[in-house]
């Protein structure tokens, strides 16, 4: 039997901190089960399997940084929006390696429609209608916005920006500057 006071959500949380601790990779069911001083045995009454607990992982982080994005860009639009959007990615990657990693762990089609993915990319899309993007425009811009915003956060939080000027920061505010100036003209011709 579980000790008393673990809960699937008490685990996820705890699998969340523990990927921003040591990487969301090495966050397994045994890595818990010794942080919380019980048998992995014990872990499998909330979650099946190290997958199922890195799919709880990848929901909470999902959820937890759209409900920072929501709040980031409520009130705001156009380059407004679209640089609180950014920003709000790239501070959660910073701040939370692990959890970021885990918003790009695959999920299988039933929970990516119930997850908070979802709600990403209808926020992409709402910041996108001030740049007057029509279909298929709007998607390819998504998946742009999705690629800058993860590529970036990727290669900084490795290291790859820290050993030439200018500072990173003065990149990213510049690429924004780019991405608001192509969002404007985009080109709507094949």
């Amino acid at each position: 039997m579980a000790r008393v006071g673990l809960t699937t959500e008490t685990l996820i949380r705890a699998g969340a901190e523990t990927a921003d601790e040591i990487g969301f990779e090495r966050t397994t069911p045994t890595e818990l089960a010794r942080r919380f001083g019980v048998k992995t045995a014990s872990l499998y009454a909330h979650v099946r399997n190290a997958h199922d607990l890195k799919t709880g992982i990848a929901l909470f982080a999902l959820e937890e940084l759209a409900d920072l994005a929501s709040e980031a860009v409520a009130g705001r639009a156009g380059k407004d929006a679209l640089i609180a959007f950014a920003n709000v990615y790239r501070d959660y990657a910073l701040e939370h390696p692990g959890r970021f990693a885990a918003t790009q762990f695959p999920l299988d089609a039933e929970a990516a429609a119930a997850g908070a993915g979802v709600r990403h990319a209808r926020m992409s899309r709402a910041i996108l209608r001030g740049y007057h993007l029509a279909e298929p425009h709007q998607t390819h811009a998504v998946r742009l916005l999705g690629s800058v915003f993860s590529g970036y956060v990727g290669l900084e939080s490795a290291g790859g920006f820290s050993h030439s000027a200018p500072d990173s920061q003065e990149s990213w505010t510049e690429i924004l500057n780019a991405l608001d100036a192509l969002l404007r003209t985009w080109p709507t011709s094949s």
